[in-house]
């Protein structure tokens, strides 16, 4: 049986890699209260993981790795087409070489996160569509903080950092605290 090539975007593999495995992940939280109590806090599943391993071998091997991580490098979610796991909207979110590439043989690893359902979608919000703007905010972007986000999740995918959205939001008085219903302003 010959299964279709894997796909990701507009890529597509010259030959499907070696090996996958696919994970789900949960993310838990431990509290420590006082006289060595702790309690522990169930985040919620963050997406389903597939990771794997591949080669490009022969003739123009490091060429289709850099096409590969220029893919990567494009960053935001696609849908990945998988020979025998279901299409899903992912994230490409690892390529590492795993020898030091030749100029006819490449090994290398990856890993793409599931952006299916609430807890992944990201979800932004204009001032003006919420219903006006106070002084100063007019066209910021706001994101409503779901099960299983963290801070440094929605700075990644926002291309900035814990520090700048601590700096736009002076109502998180924790940075490792926010809660599903929470606005985090954007820009």
């Amino acid at each position: 049986m010959r299964l279709t090539p894997m796909r990701y975007k507009d890529y597509i593999w010259p030959n499907n890699p070696e090996s996958y495995r696919i994970s789900f992940r949960r993310v838990v939280a431990e509290h420590k209260l006082p006289f060595g109590r702790s309690v522990t806090q169930d985040l919620g599943q963050v997406c389903r993981v597939l990771e794997g391993e591949g080669e490009f071998a022969g003739e123009g091997a490091y060429e289709e790795f850099k096409r590969l991580a220029t893919v990567f490098y494009g960053g935001g979610a696609g849908v990945l087409v998988h020979p025998v796991w279901m299409t899903t909207r992912a994230y490409f979110t690892e390529l590492e070489v795993v020898q030091e590439p030749l100029p006819d043989y490449v090994r290398y690893r990856f890993a793409f996160c599931e952006a299916g359902g609430e807890s992944a979608a990201l979800k932004e919000v204009s001032t003006s569509a919420a219903g006006g703007s106070a002084a100063g905010t007019a066209g910021a972007r706001y994101h409503t903080v779901v099960q299983g986000d963290t801070l440094w999740a929605i700075a990644a995918r926002n291309g900035t950092t814990v520090r700048a959205l601590c700096a736009l939001n002076p109502q998180i008085a924790n940075p490792n605290r926010i809660y599903p219903g929470e606005r985090v302003r954007l820009s």
